[in-house]
C-alpha cells in the first residue's frame, strides 16, 4: 500500500495504528496531527552545487534588495514588524485595495492559513494530483478529508472529473497553475466555471508561478465593491448574476448538483438530459461564465520564485474583503518579518529586474526542451520554472550522476502518476548551458536509452522526500 493509499485509509475508518502506542499519562497531539505524513524537503549539502532541483530563483533577487537592507539600523531590529504598511504596497502594484491582501510567511502559510480558516473535521477539500503536497498535509492537520483527483497520462487538469468530484462536503477546492510540479496550467473559464459550481466552497487558485506564464485571474478580483463594464472588464459577481443552466449535475458522474438559487441545497442529476446533452451544455457555459466574477475565489503567490526571496519565505493571499477579514483574524499580526517586509517593498516594483529574469527563464526552459527532444527524452510542456521529463526506472541513477557532476535534479518518482519522472529547474544562460551539458554526459554514461522509459521498475518506490 503507498503512503497516499494509507492515509486515506486513514481518513475512512480504518484501524489507526498510532493510537496503539498511545500513553494515557503523558500528552498526545490530536489524532490528525498522529496520522498526517511529515514533511521532508533534501535541503542537506544544497550549497555546493548548482541548485536546478527546488524550483528556486537560481540568480539573485533584485539590486534593490541590497541597497534596502544596507538602510536597516540596528534599532530596526528591535521592533516588531508592520504589516500594513507593506500591504498596501503590494496591494497597489496589483490593483487591489490594502484589505485585499494579506501577507504570509510564504505560501506554505497561506496554504496554512486557507485550511485553518475554512476546514474542518468531516469537510472535503479538492485539489488535482500530482501536485504540492503542502495541500495533503494542511488539508490532513485539520481533520477534513482529501479528494485527489488523478490526472492521465498526459498530465492535463482533470477539469470535468474535479467538477463532476463536487459534493455538499466540498468547503475548499485548490486549483495550482501552472502546476508543480507538471508545469500544466487551468484556464481562466474553467476556475470561473469550478468557482460557480461550487459556491458554497472557497477556491484558491496557486499562482506561484505566475510570472512564468502570464495569464491570472488576480485582475478579477480588482472588482471590490464596483467596477464600470468594457469590452475588456468582467462583470462583478453576485448571486443573482449565477448562469441558471451551470449546475454540476451536467456532469458526468456527479450525484448531486446545486441550485443557482441556493448554493446549499443539492438535488439529484437531472433524469432526463443524456450525457452528451449536459456536457453540450456545460461547455456553452464556460463561455458564460466569465463575464462574472466570482466572490468565493482567492489567490495565492509567492516571492520566493521570480522575486527570488526564498530564504525569507513571504508569500501573499489576496481575495475579497469578506473572505480576506476571517483570515486575517487567523493569522499570526507578526508572521512576516520586518527584513522580509524591507526586501518586499524594495523589488515589488522593479520591473526591469523581473522582466529580465523571467525572459531568462522562458529562453532557457525552450532550450532545456530542445535539448531533451534532441537526446530523445521523454518531457512534458510546462509554463513554469522547470521541466518535467521520464526516465524510466534508472530515474534514481540520473539524479546521482547529475550531483556528481555537481547539479542538482529532483527525482518526483515519488508523487502520484510521476513514476520514472525527474525535474529540473530552469536557470539563467550560464547554468543552462552546465544543466543541458551535464545532463547530455550523464546520460551518455549511464548508456540510458528511450525504450527504457516503459520498463518496470525494479526496486520498491521509496517512501517520497516532498518539496
Amino acid at each position: 500500500m503507498s503512503e497516499v493509499d494509507a492515509i486515506t485509509a486513514k481518513q475512512e475508518g480504518a484501524p489507526r495504528l498510532a493510537f496503539e502506542t498511545w500513553d494515557s499519562s503523558s500528552p498526545q497531539p490530536r489524532p490528525a496531527i498522529l496520522n498526517m505524513p511529515e514533511y521532508h524537503p533534501p535541503l542537506a549539502g544544497r550549497d555546493r552545487a548548482l541548485r536546478l532541483d527546488f524550483n528556486e530563483n537560481t540568480h539573485a533577487p533584485s539590486p534593490r534588495v541590497r541597497e534596502a537592507l544596507g538602510k536597516l539600523s540596528l534599532e530596526s531590529f528591535t521592533v516588531y514588524p508592520e504589516r500594513a504598511p507593506v500591504e498596501a504596497i503590494v496591494a497597489k502594484h496589483l490593483r487591489l485595495q490594502p484589505e485585499q491582501v494579506l501577507l504570509t510567511n510564504a505560501v506554505d502559510e497561506a496554504i496554512h492559513i486557507v485550511c485553518f480558516t475554512f476546514l474542518e473535521q468531516g469537510d472535503e477539500c479538492l485539489f488535482a494530483v500530482p501536485s504540492f503536497f503542502m495541500y495533503d498535509v494542511n488539508t490532513l492537520a485539520m481533520g477534513a478529508k482529501a479528494v485527489r483527483i488523478q490526472a492521465d497520462e498526459t498530465l492535463s487538469f482533470p477539469y470535468e472529473r474535479l467538477l463532476a468530484a463536487i459534493t455538499p462536503k466540498t468547503k475548499l477546492i485548490i486549483l495550482c497553475s501552472p502546476n508543480n510540479p507538471t508545469g500544466t496550467t487551468i484556464t481562466r473559464e474553467q476556475i470561473h466555471t469550478i468557482a460557480q459550481a461550487a459556491p458554497h466552497a472557497v477556491i484558491m487558485v496557486d499562482e506561484a508561478y505566475y510570472h512564468f506564464f502570464g495569464e491570472t485571474v488576480m485582475d478579477d478580483l480588482c472588482a471590490e465593491p464596483e467596477r464600470e463594464a468594457g469590452p475588456s472588464t468582467p462583470l462583478r459577481s453576485g448571486r443573482d448574476d449565477k448562469p441558471k443552466e451551470l449546475r454540476n449535475d451536467m456532469i458526468e458522474g456527479s450525484d448531486h448538483a446545486l441550485t443557482p438559487e441556493n448554493g446549499a441545497t443539492f438535488y439529484p442529476r437531472h433524469p432526463e438530459r443524456s450525457t452528451a446533452e449536459s456536457k453540450d451544455l456545460l461547455s456553452s457555459t464556460q463561455a458564460t461564465a466569465v463575464e462574472f466574477l466570482p466572490q468565493n475565489m482567492i489567490v495565492a503567490r509567492t516571492f520566493s520564485k521570480a522575486y527570488g526571496l526564498a530564504n525569507l519565505r513571504v508569500g501573499l493571499l489576496a481575495g475579497p474583503t469578506h473572505l480576506m477579514q476571517h483570515m486575517r483574524k487567523a493569522c499570526s499580526p507578526y508572521n512576516v518579518n520586518g527584513v522580509a517586509l524591507a526586501a518586499v517593498a524594495a523589488s515589488i516594483d522593479d520591473t526591469e529586474y523581473i522582466d529580465w529574469y523571467v525572459d531568462q527563464i522562458k529562453t532557457g526552459r525552450a532550450r532545456i526542451e530542445k535539448a531533451l527532444n534532441n537526446m530523445r527524452v521523454p518531457h512534458w510542456p510546462s509554463h513554469a520554472n522547470f521541466v518535467l521529463m521520464h526516465i524510466g526506472p534508472r530515474h534514481k541513477e540520473l539524479v546521482e550522476a547529475m550531483r556528481a557532476r555537481g547539479v542538482l535534479l529532483r527525482d518526483r518518482s515519488s508523487d502520484p502518476g510521476l513514476l520514472g519522472c525527474v525535474r529540473i529547474t530552469v536557470g539563467v544562460e550560464d547554468q543552462v548551458d552546465t544543466g543541458i551539458a551535464a545532463l547530455r554526459d550523464s546520460l551518455a554514461a549511464m548508456g540510458w536509452t528511450p525504450a527504457e522509459v516503459n520498463k518496470p521498475e525494479q526496486q520498491p518506490k521509496e517512501t517520497p522526500d516532498y518539496e
